[in-house]
């Protein structure tokens, strides 16, 4: 599936942050939107874990300019494919996310370690974690 679609919650939502600002200069922002799972404070950055039965993670979504390209330099960023470390840090796949009452499919980076230890972010916005 050809898909230009990113959904965003952690790191790549900050202005201060280097790839947060490549995504900002190489992609399109389409909307506020929501994800079901699980979030977790992983130390330096956030980890969703996909869980339907979970809560409402807040994000935004990216249309890339240049898919290819800009999904390579995030994947490398992210600690995903096949010349990172394994088990990578996460795993890029296509997840449906929702904005106000419709559904689409999008890419996300979700946390592939084991979550045990860490703390939930149970309200599922990491903005709002990081200021409180």
């Amino acid at each position: 599936m050809n898909n230009n679609l990113l959904f965003v919650y952690g790191s790549l939502l900050d202005g201060n942050n280097e790839f947060g600002r490549y995504l900002l200069h190489n992609a399109d922002f389409v909307d506020i939107a929501i994800f079901k799972g699980r979030l977790y404070n992983c130390g330096e950055y956030p980890g969703a874990i996909a869980d339907d039965a979970g809560y409402d993670i807040k994000g935004r979504i990216y249309c890339l300019n240049n898919p290819a390209n800009d999904f390579d330099i995030l994947d490398d960023y992210e600690g995903f494919g096949a010349e990172q470390i394994q088990p990578n840090l996460f795993i890029r796949q296509l997840e449906t996310v929702t904005i106000e009452s419709k559904s689409i499919e999008c890419w996300i980076y979700l946390y592939n370690l084991p979550v045990n230890g860490l703390t939930e972010i149970i309200t599922g916005d990491y903005s709002a974690y990081l200021k409180a």
